[in-house]
């Protein structure tokens, strides 16, 4: 995983991530097989930014059914990214 794009795969821009953002918090979906060292090394990488903390969450699929089929959905993998005081990320310029 050398590539910083397949590590980080996009910024999720919710109402409570935002929030987060506030106090320096960036939330990102990362690949599955994702590390908190990968992925610190490819914030810094691709922002030009310091973080000083990485939180992971697994989110697992969700069963849903349509009709008389049940089926589960893909989960993915998140990182809340705490940067540096005094440092942020633009993520409005990244669409």
């Amino acid at each position: 995983m050398t590539d910083v794009r397949t590590v980080i795969r996009r910024p999720i821009l919710t109402e409570k991530s935002m929030r987060g953002s506030e106090a320096g918090k960036y939330t990102f979906e990362v690949a599955g097989d994702a590390n908190k060292i990968t992925i610190k090394d490819a914030v810094e990488r691709l922002f030009d930014v310091s973080v000083t903390k990485v939180n992971t969450i697994t989110i697992h699929g969700r069963r849903k059914r349509r009709g008389a089929h049940v089926y589960q959905s893909s989960g993915y993998k998140k990182a809340v990214v705490t940067l540096a005081p005094g440092q942020k990320i633009d993520l409005e310029t990244l669409t």
